[in-house]
């Protein structure tokens, strides 16, 4: 399951350098006692800055950062019915796997097609997913890592000496390029966008 908010990784930056890195909510209370200026928040995933309200106490910080609880169920008005419950039948049927569900527009053709698949429309996407990611070979992850190395670079490193050039060999795979354009940066952003660089970014 992806993390929560609390737990997502992230690094922050003070000017060109890196200090702190972890579970956002770490870095968030670590941010709180430190008076360095110019601090910048980057998710490690999708190399976009994260916007960290560090107003109040540490646990105001962290309760920030915790998800909404779903709601619980309503209560019975009955109390009779609260302490002498209905026998539950179990349920028939597969056990859930933890799907979610979205909306998905396709044609009345692609609707039909589907609907005459073993299991119906649902399991019939499911596999062909699987069988699309299988057949990606790792292409997808790669494009998402160059895309959050980038936005990190945008932020961090535009203005430094052959931006231009490392953010070219970057798209077009060319690791070597790309490392020796970063050969001359400060050394916490050279490390972070190699990492940011070479790490799947799937949520």
């Amino acid at each position: 399951m992806p993390a929560g908010p609390r737990s997502r990784p992230c690094t922050a930056f003070s000017g060109t350098s890196r200090i702190a890195s972890g579970p956002l909510a770490e870095v968030a209370l670590a941010l709180k006692s430190t008076t360095s200026p110019q601090v910048q928040v980057f998710d490690d995933k999708t190399g976009a800055v994260i916007d960290l309200d560090l107003r109040g106490s540490a646990a105001e910080i962290t309760a920030r950062l915790s998800p909404a609880p779903a709601p619980g169920p309503a209560p019975d008005p009955d109390p009779d019915a609260a302490q002498d419950p209905a026998p539950q039948k179990p349920r028939r049927g597969r056990p859930k796997l933890g799907v979610v569900a979205r909306e998905v527009t396709l044609l009345p053709r692609h609707w039909d097609w589907l609907a005459a698949q073993p299991g119906g429309a649902s399991a019939a996407l499911r596999r062909l997913v699987e069988a699309a990611r299988r057949q990606d070979g790792g292409a997808t992850e790669a494009r998402a890592a160059r895309e959050a190395c980038y936005r990190f670079l945008s932020a961090m490193a535009g203005d430094l000496p052959g931006f231009e050039e490392a953010a070219r060999a970057l798209f077009a795979d060319d690791m070597a390029t790309f490392t020796a354009r970063l050969s001359t940066w400060p050394d916490d952003i050279r490390a972070y966008a190699r990492q940011l660089a070479a790490e799947p970014a799937t949520p």
